[in-house]
């Protein structure tokens, strides 16, 4: 069966009345039993955004190429952002990997109950599915990446500390979480009010600026001490999670850190936010059902 079948007979299904707030076990399962379409929705993604390229899904390995490349001799060498950053193309590009896949969540994941306002007036199905196949395409963006970054510690043979290697994963989830909990609430306020997704793209470009991508946190903590700012102030800074998803992706792939360059328990300091983040997801969750029963009269 093709996916044209496929989304016909989706478009043959009876309209539902979405009722009242599911338990969140009972919506995890109906979203389970529309997994195909959350399949066919992330492949069509995917497949839109290199449809009529020559060179395709490999795009997905040149762009990343030509961003490492730009930092590294941009930022790093004419800029001179470098000074002082041992290692600093895997160490930029590192911090750009795991913004990237925030990034890409969110902006897709902003805009895409509106972007598939055809499917969502004709249909029902769990709402919460556009969302997540937004998110299902960047991680496959964020896989490519990733091959060029481990490529680039091969080539340059800059081996980092075995230990820090468990901070990958956590780094990663800690990201969806707070993704998955942001993308809920602003890919249903997008409905409302248009504005949404072009206010998240601004946040994005100013979120990569304040994470410690181009330069170190333990610049950052210098510029606190400097201007004489409250401890409170770097310990609110350090526990962004975005800036602790990138500290710990440093972790595990950057091979020129030291313990200064890194806050204390950092191990801690992400396990309670990916707590909260939990928590935040949880109630994002419940706002979503709040909102989504008159999502197609206002598309």
């Amino acid at each position: 069966m093709t996916a044209d079948d496929r989304y016909a007979r989706l478009a043959e299904l009876p309209l539902r009345p979405l009722g009242g707030s599911p338990a969140p076990a009972s919506r995890l399962r109906e979203i389970l039993r529309h997994r195909e379409l959350l399949w066919l929705l992330t492949r069509r993604d995917l497949q839109v955004r290199y449809r009529g390229s020559a060179l395709g899904f490999l795009w997905t390995l040149i762009r990343p190429i030509v961003l490492l490349m730009t930092y590294f001799l941009i930022l790093g060498q004419v800029l001179g952002a470098a000074k002082g950053v041992p290692n600093f193309g895997i160490y930029i590009f590192s911090g750009l990997t795991i913004f990237m896949l925030f990034s890409e969540s969110l902006g897709a994941a902003a805009g895409s109950i509106v972007n598939n306002a055809g499917l969502v007036k004709k249909i029902y199905l769990p709402r919460e599915i556009f969302p997540l196949a937004s998110v299902g395409g960047a991680i496959f963006l964020f896989g490519m990446q990733l091959l060029v970054l481990i490529g680039a510690v091969v080539v340059f043979r800059e081996w980092p500390d075995p230990s820090g290697l468990w901070y990958l994963l956590p780094s990663i989830l800690l990201v969806l979480v707070y993704v998955l909990a942001a993308g809920l609430i602003l890919s249903a306020l997008n409905v409302y009010l248009r504005d949404v997704q072009y206010i998240t793209e601004i946040l994005l470009t100013l979120l990569m600026w304040a994470s410690p991508i181009v330069y170190s946190w333990r610049m950052v903590a210098a510029v606190f001490t400097r201007f004489g700012l409250p401890s409170w102030t770097l310990e609110l800074y350090t526990n962004n999670p975005l800036t602790l998803a990138v500290l710990g992706f440093h972790r595990a792939l950057w091979a020129g850190g030291t313990a200064a360059d890194y806050p204390t328990d950092l191990a801690l300091r992400m396990g309670i936010a990916g707590i909260v983040g939990v928590a935040l997801l949880f109630v994002a969750h419940w706002l979503f059902q709040r909102m989504q029963g008159s999502l197609a009269q206002e598309l």
